[in-house]
């Protein structure tokens, strides 16, 4: 199967579009990205033509001229006078190893193995369906955070995040330099047990242009809770990751009563 045929596999022309502010030429670079990144079109294979793209996603020459080019100024795409243009990426997994211990460490540990980008930080009074889960005061502030995490320069994450406890001073910069489990530590906010839900998203626009991929690509989403010893709340963390940069995966041994005994928490990326 060629390229062009994978394309129209998984995609089709009415994924564009026209009527959207985001040019025509971005949304095509987006979805041409996100099929090399994630391995729908695999290193070494020809890209579609100028005039294949054109007439397979009715778009213009120009247009897809300057999807190509945008591949090729990330050096995804490499051109070959006379041979056409070819796939410059190859996706190799990692396994973010995460320590034998609780779900919490786990993630700081992974904080620090990959960048995080703060979008934006801002105290302020949440909406009601995040102000319903807080024993707070309706005109209590939270600490409200956006934050796009990345591999090697490749986003995988989105969070969005409201937090009870953190002080004010706190800065972007020293979000993106520790991790912000540490930093809530730091401000005496004691988290104690936490609960998690996986479900799946389509991505919406803002994380959709955060993590490079069209909106609409079915998404991984987690919602955590964290609480204190009293089961007060004191966090709520909404994300979504790219799943074909990231995967959760848990290994559990079973105890001599048949129980979960352990689990091994980690992220390919």
């Amino acid at each position: 199967m060629d390229s062009t045929q994978k394309l129209l596999r998984k995609y089709h022309h009415e994924v564009l579009d026209p009527g959207s502010p985001t040019p025509l030429y971005h949304q095509l670079y987006t979805m041409l990205r996100d099929c090399i990144v994630g391995g729908v079109l695999e290193d070494g294979s020809r890209m579609p033509s100028e005039k294949e793209l054109s007439t397979s996603f009715n778009v213009s020459r120009i247009t897809a001229r300057r999807a190509l080019h945008e591949l090729a100024a990330e050096n995804l795409v490499a051109r070959q006078r006379g041979r056409g243009t070819f796939v410059n990426y190859r996706y190799r997994p990692e396994l973010l190893n995460a320590p034998l211990v609780g779900v919490l460490e786990s993630l700081e540990h992974m904080g620090r193995e990959t960048k995080i980008k703060v979008i934006n930080l801002r105290f302020t009074r949440p909406p009601s369906y995040i102000l319903d889960e807080f024993d707070i005061d309706d005109d209590q502030q939270l600490c409200h955070m956006i934050r796009i995490r990345s591999n090697k320069s490749m986003p995988f994450a989105y969070y969005e995040s409201w937090s009870l406890g953190l002080d004010k001073s706190i800065t972007k910069r020293a979000l993106e330099k520790h991790p912000r489990l540490e930093l809530l530590r730091k401000s005496g906010v004691k988290i104690a047990s936490a609960e998690q839900t996986l479900s799946a998203e389509a991505a919406l626009p803002t994380a959709a242009d955060a993590l490079g991929v069209m909106p609409g690509k079915p998404l991984l989403k987690l919602i955590r809770r964290s609480f204190d010893k009293k089961r007060k709340q004191l966090d709520h963390l909404n994300a979504v990751y790219n799943p074909d940069r990231f995967q959760y995966q848990m290994t559990l041994t079973l105890g001599k009563e048949g129980a979960a005994k352990g689990a091994k928490k980690g992220a390919k990326v």
